[in-house]
C-alpha cells in the first residue's frame, strides 16, 4: 500500500505572514472551466511502460504528453482561467501532491492550488481525476507563469497531469529536476490511437532529430514548416524509431516547425530543443506546444526585463536610483522601448532612458528614479518593456517604494522562509549592495574582499573596487599573510599561479606554479578560519585526478599535493610538491568550502577524504590529517580522524580548523549523515592523537560543511540539513540550510534552521561560511532547486549574504554597511 495521510481533494495554499506583513502582497483565487488536455512524464524509456499503456490510452481523451515544468502564457488584459487536472499512476510507494503555481509578470504569486495524492495502492494503476480551478484578473499585458511541481516525484514519473486555458498563446517549457549527467528534456507523447502535434523552434546550424517507442504498424511522422510545406517523412524502423539530419540555413523561415503524429506515442529529442551544445542561442530551454497557433516569440525575449519585481524602503523625499537589466536574447540587434504605468494614481517616477539599442545576446542597465512616500506608505509603478521590432510581445516588472526602513535592517525571525519567487528582497527589502558573486573574506585590517570574475573586488570607505586578477578564477579564496598581503589562485594566461597583491588589492602580480603533464581537477589554498595566519605566501593543494571509477560514478583517485611557495628575493618561489596521497577521493567545494589546510608557524596541517576499494565494507569516506614540518621538512604519520557515510562519495570533503591555543578541530564529510567530530590531543600537531570521533548531532541529515573558529574558541558549522514530512512540505522531503555551534568545553547544540527552501525535493544552497577580524560570522548563500522551470526563470545568480554579529545567537541580511 502506498504510504498516503489523508488531505482534502483540493486546497488553496495562504500566504504566510512576514515580520512586517505591508512587505507582502496578497493572492487571489479564482474560478476557470473545463480541462482538455494533459501532460504525462516518461523519463528515461522510450514510451509509457506496456503494462500501463492499457491505463493511461484514453479513447477520446486527452493528449499525453511529457515533463514537469510549467507554462507561459502572453495574456491580454482580462480574465486568465486555467484548469490542471492530475491522475496518479501508482507505480510507486509514493505520496504525490501536484503544486500548481500561478504568479504574474512580475512573478508575484496571484494563486496557489496543490491536488492531493488519491490515496490509491501501489500498483492499481491509473487513479481518478482531480481537477483544480486558477482563475485570475488580468490588469496589464505580459507574460504570466504557471508552475507545476510534484512532491516525492521530481521527474513526474508518477503521475499525468494537464492543463487548458482561454489564452490563445502559450508555451510548454518541459523541466524535469536536475541529474548528475547531460541536461536532457526529451518530450513524450503517450497517447496511441489519436493524433498530435510537436512545434518547435528549429536551430538554424544543421541538427538531428531522433524518434522512439511508436507503436507497430504507425503511419510515418511528417515535419512540416509554418506555411504548410511538407521537409520530412520520417519512415519508422525497428523498435518503433525514426530519425533525420536537416542541413544547415542561413534563414529558417517559417517557423515554428512541426511534427505530426498518427498516433501520439513517441519520445522525442530534437538538437537545440530538448538537447543543447554550448552554440546554441537558448540552452536548456525545451520550449514548444502542440498547436501552432498557440506560438509566440518567448525564447528571443525570455530574459527581456529583470529583475521581475524590486522592493525598496528609504527616507521620504529621497529618490533613489534602482536598476533594471534589459535583456536580448536573439541573434540580432534590437531596440527595446520603455514605459511606466501606475495602477492608480501617477507619481514622480521616470525611467532613463526611455529606450534602449541592444546587439544580439547584449545586456543593458536602465534606471528607475522614484520619490519616496511618506512613512509608512507605498508606492508602486510598473516598468513596461516592448520590442519595436515585435509589438505583439510586451511584458514588465514592478517596482515598490515604501517610506520606511526595510525590515533587511532588522534581526531575523529565524528561519528565513523562502516562498515560490518571493526570495530577500520580496520579503524584506533586501537587496545587495555589495559583490554577491562569492563570499567575503577580511584582512587584517578588515577590509571585505571577494573575489569576482572579474578580479578582486575590494571596499574602502563603502566603495567597492575591482581589481584585474589573472585570465580565470581557480577558486573563490583570498587569503591573507602576516604582512596583509592578499592572495589569490588564478590562471595567468595559460598557466597556474599564485597572484599577490602587497598594496591592499589594487595590483596583483603573478608567480606561476609548477605544471605537471596531467592537468589538475581543483585547488586549494589556506583562508583564514580563525586563528590561523600564515608568516608568508599561503600554502596550496592541487588534487589532480589519475583514475575515475566506472562502476561509481563519485569515486575517483587524485593525487593530492602541497605546495609551500615562500619569498626569495622579493619573489615568490615554489619548491617541489610534496605528495600527500595518492588515494585521495577529491574535493567536494561548491558548498560549504570546506577548509583542507590551516597553518601555525612551521607546521601545516592537511586534511583528505580517501577511496578506499569497493569492494570492501568500510563506515565512510575516511578522513586523514597529516602535519608538515616546514623546520625539518618531514611529512608526519597520517592520522585516521573518521569515517563519513557513506565510503567512496566525493560529497565527504571533511575540513579543519585550529583554535587560539592550536589544537586541531576537524569534521569529517558525510552525504546525508551526522559529520564526525575529533579533535587533536596536542596543538599544532596531527600525529600525536585524536579524540575518539563522534558524530554532532543524533541522526540528522547533513552534507557539505563550512566551518570556521571564533576568538572565543566555539565552533560553528554552516551545512544543507534535510527535514522529512514536515511543514512546510509534509508530503515530502525539503532541504534547509542550518546552522550549528560548539562551545568550549560543551557537546554541539542542536542544529537551527537558517533558511528552508521555496520548493520540495532536492535543493542545494552553495553556502560559504567565513568569519572577519572580529569574530562575526557572515554566510554567503544562492538558493537553487532541482527545478530546471524555477531555475531557468531568473537569469543568473540570486547570491546573498545574511551575517551573525554575536557569535551565531542572531542574524540579519548583510549590507555593505555591515562589512565594514
Amino acid at each position: 500500500m502506498k504510504n498516503i495521510t489523508a488531505s482534502p481533494s483540493i486546497r488553496t495554499v495562504a500566504e504566510t505572514k512576514t515580520p512586517d506583513r505591508n512587505w507582502r502582497e496578497e493572492s487571489g483565487v479564482g474560478r476557470g472551466f473545463a480541462i482538455v488536455a494533459a501532460l504525462v512524464l516518461a523519463q528515461g524509456v522510450p514510451s509509457v511502460a506496456a503494462a500501463d499503456r492499457a491505463a493511461t490510452s484514453v479513447a477520446a481523451g486527452p493528449l499525453f504528453i511529457g515533463g514537469v515544468g510549467g507554462v507561459y502564457f502572453l495574456a491580454e488584459p482580462g480574465e486568465l482561467v486555467i484548469d490542471v487536472e492530475k491522475r496518479d499512476l501508482n507505480r510507486r510507494d509514493v505520496r504525490t501532491e501536484l503544486r500548481a503555481i500561478l504568479a504574474g509578470p512580475d512573478r508575484r504569486v496571484r494563486q496557489e492550488l496543490t491536488i492531493p495524492d488519491d490515496g490509491r495502492p501501489r500498483g492499481s494503476g491509473l487513479g481518478p481525476a482531480q481537477r483544480v480551478r486558477l482563475s485570475i484578473r488580468v490588469e496589464r499585458k505580459g507574460v504570466f507563469v504557471l508552475n507545476v511541481t510534484v512532491s516525492q516525484d521530481r521527474y513526474g514519473q508518477e503521475i499525468v497531469w494537464g492543463f487548458s486555458t482561454n489564452c490563445p498563446k502559450y508555451l510548454i517549457e518541459t523541466a524535469r529536476g536536475h541529474k548528475d549527467e547531460r541536461h536532457q528534456e526529451p518530450i513524450v507523447l503517450a497517447s496511441p490511437g489519436r493524433a498530435a502535434d510537436v512545434c518547435f523552434q528549429p536551430r538554424r546550424e544543421a541538427f538531428g532529430l531522433n524518434l522512439a517507442g511508436m507503436p507497430a504498424g504507425v503511419a510515418a511522422p511528417q515535419v512540416y514548416d509554418a506555411d504548410g510545406t511538407l521537409l520530412a517523412t520520417l519512415g519508422v524502423k525497428g523498435q518503433g524509431e525514426a530519425a533525420h539530419e536537416f542541413a544547415a540555413a542561413a534563414v529558417r523561415t517559417a517557423t515554428p516547425w512541426r511534427i505530426h503524429f498518427p498516433s501520439a506515442q513517441a519520445t522525442v529529442n530534437i538538437d537545440g530543443v530538448t538537447r543543447w551544445e554550448a552554440r546554441d542561442l537558448h540552452p536548456d530551454l525545451a520550449c514548444w506546444t502542440p498547436d501552432p497557433a498557440s506560438w509566440f516569440p518567448l525564447l528571443e525575449n525570455r530574459w527581456l526585463l529583470s529583475p521581475y519585481h524590486r522592493r525598496a524602503g528609504g527616507t521620504p523625499g529621497d529618490q533613489p536610483e534602482i536598476a533594471f537589466q534589459v535583456r536580448n536574447d536573439s541573434d540580432r540587434p534590437r531596440t527595446i522601448q520603455l514605459a511606466l504605468e501606475f495602477p492608480a494614481e501617477s507619481w514622480s517616477a521616470h525611467v532613463v532612458p526611455e529606450s534602449v539599442a541592444l546587439a544580439a545576446n547584449q545586456t543593458k542597465t536602465v534606471l528607475v528614479r522614484g520619490t519616496v512616500p511618506a512613512a509608512g506608505r507605498d508606492r508602486t509603478v510598473h516598468l513596461r518593456a516592448t520590442p519595436s521590432d515585435d509589438r505583439g510581445y510586451s511584458t514588465y516588472s514592478t517596482l515598490t517604494l515604501r517610506g520606511a526602513t526595510a525590515p533587511a535592517a532588522q534581526s531575523l525571525v529565524l528561519p528565513l522562509v523562502l516562498k515560490p519567487y518571493q526570495h530577500e528582497n520580496e520579503q524584506f527589502g533586501h537587496w545587495p549592495d555589495f559583490p554577491e558573486e562569492n563570499q567575503a573574506y577580511f584582512d587584517l585590517n578588515n577590509r571585505p574582499f571577494v573575489r569576482t570574475g572579474a578580479g578582486v573586488s575590494e571596499c574602502r570607505e563603502g566603495q567597492w573596487t575591482v581589481a584585474p586578477a589573472g585570465t580565470s578564477p581557480l577558486g573563490s579564496k583570498v587569503a591573507f599573510d602576516r604582512d596583509n598581503n592578499v592572495y589569490v589562485l588564478a590562471a595567468a594566461g595559460r598557466a597556474p599561479a599564485l597572484l599577490c597583491s602587497s598594496d591592499g588589492g589594487k595590483t596583483f602580480a603573478a608567480s606561476a606554479i609548477p605544471g605537471r603533464e596531467r592537468p589538475p581537477r581543483a585547488w586549494e589554498i589556506e583562508e583564514f578560519t580563525g586563528h590561523n595566519i600564515p608568516d608568508g605566501p599561503p600554502p596550496i593543494l592541487r588534487y589532480t585526478q589519475t583514475a575515475r571509477d566506472e562502476k561509481l560514478f563519485w569515486r575517483s583517485l587524485n593525487d593530492l599535493e602541497l605546495f609551500l611557495p615562500r619569498r626569495e628575493g622579493g619573489r615568490i618561489v615554489f619548491g617541489e610538491p610534496i605528495l600527500i596521497t595518492k588515494q585521495c577521493i577529491g574535493l567536494a567545494s561548491h558548498s560549504g568550502i570546506p577548509a583542507s589546510v590551516v597553518s601555525r608557524g612551521d607546521k601545516v596541517h592537511v586534511v583528505w577524504g580517501e577511496a578506499t576499494d569497493p569492494g570492501g565494507k568500510v563506515a565512510g569516506v575516511p578522513a586523514f590529517v597529516v602535519t608538515y614540518d616546514r623546520t625539518t621538512g618531514r611529512l608526519g604519520k597520517p592520522a585516521l580522524v573518521g569515517y563519513g557515510a557513506p565510503a567512496n562519495d566525493l560529497h565527504n570533503s571533511p575540513s579543519i580548523t585550529m583554535d587560539s591555543r592550536g589544537y586541531l578541530h576537524v569534521l569529517g564529510g558525510t552525504h546525508g549523515k551526522p559529520f564526525p567530530y575529533a579533535r587533536s590531543l596536542q596543538p599544532n600537531e596531527a600525529g600525536a592523537g585524536w579524540t575518539e570521533p563522534v558524530p554532532v548531532d543524533g541522526n540528522n541529515n547533513q552534507t557539505y560543511i563550512g566551518l570556521v573558529c571564533g576568538p572565543d574558541d566555539s565552533l560553528h558549522a554552516v551545512f544543507r540539513l534535510w527535514r522529512y514530512n514536515t511543514e512546510p512540505f509534509p508530503a515530502s522531503a525539503h532541504a534547509t540550510l542550518a546552522y550549528q555551534r560548539k562551545r568550549p568545553g560543551r557537546p554541539w547544540e542542536a542544529p537551527r534552521v537558517l533558511v528552508v527552501s521555496p520548493f520540495s525535493e532536492y535543493s542545494v544552497f552553495y553556502h560559504r561560511l567565513t568569519l572577519d577580524r572580529r569574530g562575526r560570522l557572515f554566510v554567503s548563500y544562492d538558493y537553487w532547486s532541482t527545478y530546471w522551470f524555477y531555475r531557468n526563470d531568473h537569469p543568473g545568480r540570486r547570491r546573498t549574504m545574511m551575517l551573525s554579529p554575536d557569535g551565531g545567537d542572531s542574524w540579519k541580511l548583510a549590507l555593505t554597511s555591515d562589512l565594514q
